[in-house]
């Protein structure tokens, strides 16, 4: 049932897309520097080979850290900033983090989609090779669930301003912002069925280390996050 639901939302996108005249026809693919993440040789796998389970949380957060980069330059601009799609792109989002999905996404990454003789996505394989495929594919999983994210606004929001109040001076129980931030994460969920979403609450969580540099990138983070949001 899973599959079937997401699959009829792929086919939703796919058919916006149609309407996309050119969407990617004037953009030339960016190539995306893969070097820190180790390599997974020639063929081309069928499934993620950079999730945390496989290689360990450090390399998985260089393939999510290298696979933003590579989205937001070569993808973002028809299926959406932080992958949400406006609907004239499928959102990659709701690909399931298992091998089927991996499937859907490796074959649009390699050989794009032509309708018409119109390219309305380019083939990806010769310019930016597996490895940035797969990071890309470890960012999309990973995005959270958007409206979960709203539905927190307004704790991340006081916990942004108590934090911006102090990185500007004054002492907290950083472990105490921490588990706040851990729990209002551990309660946004992927769309994939990915086992950890990087949401803003996530990544602020990570940023708080107790010294005045450490609460104003968290604060940053939010900020930015809750912007977008909304």
């Amino acid at each position: 049932m899973l599959k079937a639901r997401h699959a009829i939302l792929i086919s939703a996108g796919l058919i916006a897309v149609a309407g996309f005249v050119n969407a990617h026809g004037d953009v030339a693919p960016q190539p995306v520097n893969t070097d820190a993440l180790p390599d997974i040789g020639e063929e081309w796998l069928i499934e993620n080979p950079y999730r945390a389970e496989a290689v360990g949380e450090d390399v998985w957060l260089k393939a999510v850290e290298i696979g933003s980069s590579g989205f937001n330059q070569n993808c973002a601009r028809c299926h959406g900033l932080g992958a949400i799609s406006g609907g004239l792109a499928p959102d990659l989002r709701f690909l399931e983090a298992e091998e089927y999905g991996d499937e859907w996404f490796m074959e649009r990454f390699r050989h794009g989609y032509t309708q018409n003789g119109t390219t309305k996505m380019p083939a990806f394989e010769e310019v930016l090779g597996q490895k940035a495929g797969w990071a890309i594919r470890t960012y999309v999983e990973t995005r959270p669930d958007d409206q979960q994210v709203t539905e927190n606004a307004g704790e991340l929001g006081a916990l942004r301003d108590k934090l911006a109040e102090l990185a500007t001076g004054g002492e907290a129980d950083t472990e105490a912002l921490r588990a706040e931030l851990n729990a209002i994460a551990d309660n946004i969920e992927t769309l994939s069925g990915a086992p950890i979403a990087v949401s803003i609450a996530w990544e602020a969580a990570r940023a708080l280390d107790g010294s005045a540099t450490g609460y104003k990138h968290a604060s940053e983070i939010l900020t930015v996050g809750l912007s977008a949001a909304h």
